[in-house]
């Protein structure tokens, strides 16, 4: 299929001519272009323009997993009769691996796994191989260590009806694939089996397959909707790896220890001696799972040898999986670019002093991000997207290829800034936030530090405010219900720190104030002060208000800029005979796709409220062999309120 966007908007403002420069651009071969949208401007829309017109599989990439799923609900609105996906880091919280030899202290890899996200990875992944309408959103996740597409197509099993197939062999044949067996509830994953038809529940949570098996041949294949003549059958994991190869992995990952054991014993100190019988114990430990079950924990570590790389080859990433011609388009490529460019030498340092201690063997450095000279080579041809383009962006596409949208579809302004000194500015703050509530508007108050941010949001509250605050210490999935609330009007003010920038919208709010805004730094230069301030972009009666008794020169930019885009906007606006309106944007749903909540967890533990108690202890134990140890402690649970 091709992208086909569905909406009723048309490109108004400078939408038309940014369209059109960066569709021609990336027909003419260009590899870079920027596209440089004001806040407000509808930046989503016109990519979504552009590759409705080049009708190429799609990289969004961005830099934090909420922007990701705004910029997937919007391309979702925008193009429903297409594949567009999700793919973000499927972890809800994650403590890797890691040691630190200054108080002797391992920390083993603590995580929780949200099944939602990893349904929609693989979702993802699934698209990209059948489908060329597919469009991915992805945070930096994507250029992480996901094994390899070549392999993951080979495993994956087609069933035809008529097909010879034993009960046996099918059942053999999806453990080899990664699924496990559970015919009491099965989940996404997993297979139900009895008599003979065997219910194969696929990873992506879509509805199962029954496969119906008439002696030793395939008698029908079923889904809710009818029966099917064929199906493929997706790994339930990305590290599926056959098992004539996988026994050669085995045989070099055992080579690569002895040769490790060797190099320790040869230093002939007790910390060697220490350090060897560590890893020697380890690696054994995961071997046997590995050829047990076919998976360990952590056995992304030895995804060089699964893989067959060599030693600092890059690994596989979600980028392998699309076609050459893709597209990329970095969003807030500010941020996104530096945030890709530091993943890789924070993850060396942690993995070589796990290596050097005893933790692991040297190949697990090779479970890595790619570094930024790779990232540049395998990304498609690609469009940077900001209000406030970096120095990288801009010197990579050069000024012919910079679409600038300064002019708002809506003809909103950009909103008006006032520098007020710091005397009294508390006072003055609170008698310009009052003025916005009175008329039903919002307020974001802007400071430096942490502290600041909760007293000033303690000191709003006792003077009478709805107000709460947001940080790096606030739980990352209650910051959007704390912006949600926002919106919705239980908070009249939110107060912050660097988190109220990038992408977030807020059409209620007409009134940021920052303070400190003169303590010049990364916090107060002029790309934090513009994309800070057009927060209050979206409302026609959009200000902010700086309080400083200095003009740093980030300031003075700062004006400048907002003043040339004020004067561009009011001239098209005359112009075109344009009266400023408010957006108006319905406030979204929380995405569930990112929450797990009791509902969610009631609902998988419903099938087992049903077992009597020798079935609960079966699968118990299952669960605890497969080492899924939160499901086997809710189940010791249901069984301990059967005893009571």
């Amino acid at each position: 299929m091709d992208f086909k966007l569905d909406t009723q908007f048309k490109p108004r403002g400078d939408q038309g001519q940014a369209i059109e420069k960066l569709t021609r651009g990336i027909k003419n071969g260009e590899e870079h272009q920027v596209l440089h949208g004001v806040t407000g401007s509808g930046k989503t829309f016109t990519m979504a323009n552009v590759i409705e017109k080049i009708n190429r599989p799609t990289l969004v990439i961005s830099h934090n997993k909420m922007l990701a799923w705004q910029l997937y609900q919007e391309f979702k609105d925008f193009f429903p009769d297409n594949a567009i996906n999700y793919f973000v880091s499927y972890y809800d919280y994650y403590q890797p691996e890691a040691y630190l030899p200054q108080t002797d202290t391992y920390i083993s890899k603590d995580a929780s796994v949200n099944k939602k996200i990893d349904k929609l990875r693989h979702s993802a992944v699934q698209d990209l191989l059948t489908r060329p309408d597919t469009l991915v959103v992805a945070s930096v996740s994507c250029i992480y260590n996901l094994g390899s597409p070549e392999t993951f197509q080979q495993v994956s099993m087609d069933i035809r009806k008529g097909q010879t197939f034993k009960r046996k062999g099918l059942l053999s044949a999806l453990v080899g694939l990664g699924y496990s067996r559970n015919d009491f509830a099965p989940e996404a994953g997993q297979f139900r089996a009895k008599g003979n038809r065997v219910e194969i529940h696929p990873p992506t949570g879509e509805e199962p397959v029954t496969v119906e098996l008439d002696k030793d041949n395939i008698g029908a294949i079923l889904l809710k909707k009818g029966e099917k003549n064929s199906v493929k059958i997706w790994p339930a994991n990305f590290w599926i790896t056959p098992e004539n190869k996988l026994k050669i992995a085995v045989n070099n990952i055992r080579a690569e220890l002895q040769d490790r054991l060797n190099e320790l014993k040869k230093e002939n100190t007790p910390e060697a001696r220490v350090r060897a019988y560590r890893l020697e114990q380890k690696t054994n430990y995961d071997l046997e799972l590995i050829e047990e079950m076919g998976y360990c924990p952590g056995i992304e570590n030895y995804s060089r040898h699964l893989d067959f790389r060599g030693p600092d080859e890059a690994p596989f990433t979600l980028m392998e999986y699309f076609p050459k011609d893709y597209l990329t388009v970095i969003d807030e490529s500010h941020m996104t670019i530096p945030q890709i460019r530091g993943m890789y030498a924070g993850d060396r340092a942690r993995k070589k002093t796990l290596v050097e201690h005893g933790f692991r063997l040297p190949s697990a450095i090779d479970n890595r991000p790619l570094n930024f000279e790779e990232f540049e080579q395998r990304v498609g041809q690609s469009v940077y997207m900001s209000a406030t383009p970096g120095d990288y962006e801009l010197e990579k596409s050069g000024d012919e290829n910079v679409a600038e949208q300064i002019v708002r579809p809506t003809g909103l302004l950009d909103p008006v800034v006032e520098v007020r000194p710091t005397e009294e500015q508390m006072n003055d703050a609170m008698a310009e936030i009052e003025k916005r509530i009175e008329n039903n508007q919002r307020v974001l108050v802007v400071t430096l530090t942490k502290r600041l941010a909760e007293d000033i949001a303690e000191y709003m509250e006792e003077e009478g405010l709805k107000v709460n605050y947001i940080h790096s210490d606030v739980h990352t999935l209650e910051r959007p219900v704390y912006m949600k609330k926002l919106r919705e009007g239980t908070y009249d003010v939110l107060v912050g720190i660097n988190l109220l920038r990038e992408g977030l919208d807020f059409p209620e709010v007409s009134l940021v104030v920052i303070f400190d805004a003169d303590k010049e730094g990364f916090l107060r230069n002029e790309t934090t002060l513009l994309q800070t301030i057009g927060r209050a972009a979206r409302h026609v009666e959009g200000r902010a208000i700086l309080y400083a008794d200095k003009m740093t020169d980030s300031i003075k930019k700062t004006l400048k800029e907002t003043k040339r885009r004020r004067k561009i906007q009011m001239e098209y606006n005359k112009k075109h005979g344009i009266t400023p309106e408010t957006i108006k944007k319905k406030i979204a749903e929380m995405p569930e796709e990112l929450f797990a909540t009791d509902e969610d967890e009631d609902k998988d533990m419903a099938p087992y409220k049903k077992m009597a108690k020798a079935e609960l202890e079966k699968e118990m134990k299952k669960a605890a062999k497969e080492l899924d140890f939160e499901k086997a402690a809710k189940l010791r649970d249901e069984i301990k309120k059967l005893e009571n």
